[in-house]
């Protein structure tokens, strides 16, 4: 798998000019499977590198960071959790680094067996934030037009401090 730009129109960076200009972070969002909400919070952190899911390919890594941090999105379900430890599992061995797992929530309420699936997986990445169902996002073309609401914000602002990025204020 390959890096490609956020899909999202971005600030273009001059010549020698970080990642971190205008905000946009040198960091990958990549989902554990299809639907883990990785093209929204690659959005709202922003984030310069928004991929498709992970599938796992004998003989080749899954994905290259070159260093960056990853950010792997999972939605809050058992099933999700187990896409997740596969991930997580295949990417250690291709020596990458999860800083964070994002368990973005898809409006119903996690089940005990993939909270505990989730708590197992949190020792093998930088750190858990779950990231709350948040509706608007759901009307929305551009999910960076949603004025977030508290528990969200905090949990963006909780991802970028993992990646090592200062709080966002929107």
């Amino acid at each position: 798998m390959s890096l490609r730009p956020i899909r999202s129109p971005r600030p273009t960076a001059a010549a020698g000019v970080t990642a971190h200009h205008a905000g946009v972070l040198d960091a990958v969002v990549v989902g554990a499977h299809g639907g883990a909400g990785t093209s929204t919070l690659a959005a709202l952190l922003p984030a310069a590198w928004d991929m498709d899911p992970i599938k796992p390919a004998p003989g080749r890594p899954l994905l290259c960071a070159n260093g960056r941090p990853i950010v792997l999105a999972v939605r809050n379900t058992a099933a999700a959790a187990k896409h997740a430890t596969a991930a997580i599992t295949a990417l250690r061995a291709w020596n990458q680094h999860v800083a964070a797992l994002a368990i973005v929530s898809d409006g119903g309420p996690e089940t005990r067996d993939a909270t505990a699936r989730f708590a197992l997986l949190a020792p093998r990445v930088g750190g858990v934030v779950r990231v709350p169902y948040v509706r608007a996002l759901r009307l929305v073309d551009d999910p960076r037009q949603v004025v977030l609401p508290g528990k969200a914000k905090q949990a963006i602002n909780e991802l970028r401090s993992l990646l090592g990025a200062p709080p966002v204020s929107r």
